[in-house]
């Protein structure tokens, strides 16, 4: 089914609408200041049915986030976690990706968009893995990118915001036509920051490590989810700035978030990390991943949110 043709209704301020009728003016803030917040979230079907990961946490970082930017949602974030299964149940999808974002309306232009309304879209569709299912089991090619990722004291990292992927955007195309899967972005002070849409982290002898949220990457809901399930398989899980080197030298690299799950990488800047396919730490933690959400194993953390 095409992009442009599929036949979904999409949750706009309160109203299912259809896909192709799910539309703004022209001259809504938004579009032309990039005002908007949004979550990516996964629908996982497993045995025991349709269940969203970390609904209320991704939930609550949605709100946070439009905390930051004055941007008050006129829900609580009980109705928008409602609206989002509701919105599932209405397509008839077991499995899916869902997308709800927060943004200033048509009102009237000008920098400032105190004056502009909030509205709020939930959509939903079914979406494959991030980088492939390829590069699920045998890892993608990555390389540092030229663009760096802003300084705290100009974009507010921590706020899942959509004009901060104007920088994303940079540093993906710049990947693509170099031949890569994805990239690796640098944090102001050249310490490992995350890739255009993911967390990353690094295993050396046994340990797992991560950057800080000080290095300007998102707080990254797959990624606590990932710390918290390596620390209870045994391995140490340590934050901090981290050196571009590291990157070579680590025995394992890969990256976390809603859509990318866990993606093993196989090589960075050309050189070959480890085995130069998905090592055992990875696969471990990767696999203890999806035996949650798929429903396999018990889930003490409470993360699947059943429809």
């Amino acid at each position: 089914m095409a992009w442009d043709d599929k036949n979904l209704k999409i949750w706009m301020d309160g109203e299912l609408v259809d896909w192709k009728d799910a539309k703004i003016h022209v001259l809504s803030h938004v579009v032309h200041y990039g005002s908007a917040v949004f979550e990516g979230i996964r629908c996982y079907n497993n045995k025991k049915g349709s269940a969203v990961f970390r609904l209320n946490d991704h939930v609550k970082r949605l709100f946070n986030s439009a905390k930051i930017y004055k941007m008050p949602i006129p829900y609580t974030q009980e109705e928008i976690a409602n609206a989002i299964k509701d919105t599932i149940k209405i397509n008839n999808l077991k499995s899916c990706y869902v997308r709800p974002i927060t943004y200033r309306g048509y009102g009237e232009l000008g920098v400032s968009p105190l004056n502009c309304p909030v509205n709020t879209t939930i959509a939903v569709w079914e979406w494959g893995s991030y980088l492939g299912e390829e590069g699920m089991k045998n890892g993608v090619n990555v390389g540092v990118s030229s663009w760096r990722k802003p300084a705290p004291d100009t974009l507010p990292t921590l706020a899942k915001a959509a004009a901060n992927y104007m920088n994303s955007q940079l540093a993906k195309i710049e990947a693509t036509e170099n031949g890569f899967d994805e990239c690796i972005q640098l944090d102001y002070a050249g310490h490992i920051g995350e890739g255009s849409g993911e967390n990353i982290f690094l295993v050396k002898d046994n340990t797992l490590y991560t950057p800080t949220l000080s290095s300007s990457v998102l707080d990254g809901i797959t990624r606590a989810s990932i710390m918290q399930i390596s620390k209870d398989l045994g391995y140490d899980v340590i934050e901090r700035p981290l050196p571009r080197e590291d990157l070579y030298l680590a025995d394992e690299v890969f990256f976390t978030g809603s859509a990318a799950e866990v993606t093993p990488i196989r090589s960075i800047d050309g050189r070959q990390v480890g085995i130069g396919s998905r090592g055992p730490v990875t696969e471990e933690i990767q696999s203890k991943f999806f035996e949650i959400v798929e429903g396999k194993t018990e889930d003490k953390y409470n993360w699947l949110n059943y429809i």
